[in-house]
């Protein structure tokens, strides 16, 4: 027996980690197949543990389990048997402290070949499942080889070459993150470097130098972060550039001086006396750090590119090098749990610097939903990821409506995103609000029913020509806070909406800034505007039909 697999039951627990039952492997109910099929899926992305006798409720060996170490072996020889291009390692036979034994079969990432089944059928880990690949998914899983290890390539930087104070600074945010257990921070300084795959006996990876180098040793990366933050003015000419591409920071550095750098993106409007909310921000701010997270962390490193954060009159597009994880489309994003870079995900995850895993483009929605603003369009190949959000408001009576009940009734996550695409659709079949959500039919019930039964939502009709809408009884109750609107907004209220409508959008014409307050008297928008231009608030350009105003440079 060898002990190629140092790894415990209690102490480390990933997506990386399957656990079988003992009745898979040996006996006459054994499945030795479908483990074939968990070693491909294992090697195919970041290679893992196989541990065999475990049952997955528990996650415990029955306390009275005891294995035969020839039954063992004769697994491990029939699942070699069973792949091709999968490296196992010969299992480790333990017992459990409640006396019960089951053993770990560690399997490698297979890092230049494709491992497959012994009838030739591959696999990959999407979220918590083993799916099949083919096709032109296949050419995906080649071209995305490199990426799955680049983070754990071992460089040539031995850590007595790294700056003792970054490393005590990344220790020290580690040991005081409450997302981060109590076991992880007791451990050694090394061991802590190790357990992020930051050090590997004494060397630094490339995760590593990624996190706790200085620029001259991430400049020796391939690929590291780098970004590049672009403003546009109305006729998309560029008016503002701002790059990092030095590699002066770490990751958490980068995104800090990002939002520091990039203060068009923290602009918000006043909204009317007769509207609930007093300010929005054209971009919410955790819309913003989640998109830019997700741009970090699922960046390609083995591509070369910038992530670009491109900024629009009506617009923010942020694009990264490399495309959507495998198994990850624009169509499931809400829903699907894909890694490309897991273990700088679970560094940002301790450091609190990104939602739970899985959770970011539920942040977005919902962030979205309760602004009033449309969800993300995404666009997607091979080569690169953008995603691009808008600043406007869909419609006031959306934000009014959708702001009334999440203040009147106590709604989950997944109720106010449905909510919120109820609302925008005003009525909408089950169908297409299924679609819309990324669920199966049978997904939408768990998210729309506590909406129905607080009687928010109501229903007509049934099965394939079920719909659903906002209660009418809800809205005739908020009628009273929906009347007032741009139309009697005070004079004070306008110039301030005015200016805060420029700075975004300077040189409009007054009909572009009425596009903009569509529920305006345009008489009253243009007598304040005339009166701003002549107190020298506004500047104006051109000539009648061709006028522009813009926000008068005071210094």
């Amino acid at each position: 027996m060898t002990t190629g697999a140092k790894i415990s039951l209690t102490k480390y627990e990933s997506s990386t980690i399957e656990y079988k039952s003992l009745k898979k492997a040996i006996g006459k109910n054994a499945d030795l197949k479908d483990l074939a099929r968990t070693c491909v899926c294992l090697a195919n992305t970041q290679g893992g543990y196989l541990f065999i006798g475990i049952e997955n409720k528990d996650k415990l060996p029955p306390s009275e389990q005891k294995i035969n170490q020839e039954e063992m072996n004769e697994v491990i020889k029939k699942l070699r048997s069973l792949t091709d291009s999968v490296g196992l390692v010969n299992p480790e036979l333990l017992a459990h402290e409640n006396g019960g034994e089951y053993f770990v079969i560690q399997i490698y990432p297979s890092m230049k070949t494709i491992a497959t089944t012994s009838d030739g059928r591959v696999y990959v880990r999407v979220g918590d499942e083993c799916t099949a690949i083919k096709g032109e998914e296949l050419t995906r899983l080649a071209h995305e080889k490199g990426a799955f290890q680049w983070e754990l390539v071992v460089t040539k930087t031995h850590i007595s070459q790294v700056e003792p104070m970054k490393i005590n600074k990344f220790l020290n945010e580690i040991r005081t993150s409450d997302r981060v257990s109590d076991f992880i921070k007791s451990l050694s300084d090394k061991d802590i470097l190790e357990y992020y795959k930051l050090l590997d006996e004494d060397y630094i990876t490339n995760l590593g130098v990624l996190w706790l180098g200085n620029f001259k040793q991430r400049s020796k990366l391939n690929y590291p972060i780098t970004a590049q933050y672009i403003v546009y003015d109305k006729d998309e000419k560029k008016i503002r550039k701002v790059d990092w591409n030095l590699n002066q920071f770490n990751p958490k550095e980068l995104l800090l001086e990002i939002e520091k750098e990039a203060i068009e993106l923290n602009y918000s409007f006043e909204l009317p006396d007769g509207m609930f909310r007093k300010q929005i921000r054209y971009y919410a701010k955790d819309v913003v750090r989640e998109l830019l997270v997700n741009a970090f962390v699922h960046k390609s490193f083995t591509i070369s590119g910038d992530i670009f954060i491109s900024l629009y009159k009506d617009r923010l597009e942020i694009k990264n090098p490399g495309g959507l994880p495998l198994g990850v489309t624009k169509d499931n994003i809400l829903h699907q749990v894909q890694r490309r870079n897991p273990h700088l995900i679970d560094t940002f995850k301790a450091l609190k610097l990104m939602e739970s895993e899985g959770s970011g483009y539920d942040l977005i929605y919902e962030k979205l939903s309760l602004d009033g603003k449309t969800y993300p369009q995404i666009e997607n190949d091979i080569n690169y990821v953008q995603v691009t959000i808008y600043s406007n408001i869909i419609d006031n009576n959306v934000l009014q409506i959708i702001d009334y009940i999440s203040r009147h009734y106590d709604l989950n996550q997944k109720e106010i995103i449905s909510l919120g695409a109820i609302i925008r659709n005003k009525k909408i079949s089950g169908y297409e609000l299924a679609k819309l959500l990324q669920l199966g039919d049978d997904r939408l019930r768990s998210w729309i029913e506590g909406l129905v039964n607080q009687k928010i939502v109501i229903t007509e009709g049934k099965t394939k020509g079920l719909m659903y809408a906002i209660n009418p009884k809800i809205l005739a109750s908020i009628e009273h806070d929906l009347k007032p609107s741009l139309k009697t907004m005070e004079e004070p209220h306008l110039r301030a909406l005015i200016k805060e409508d420029l700075k975004l959008h300077p040189k409009s014409k007054i009909s572009e800034i009425h596009n903009r307050m569509s529920d305006l008297d345009m008489g009253y928008l243009r007598r304040v505007i005339y009166k701003m231009a002549k107190s020298s608030e506004l500047l104006k350009e051109g000539e009648k039909k061709n006028r522009v105003y813009s926000l008068a440079n005071k210094k």
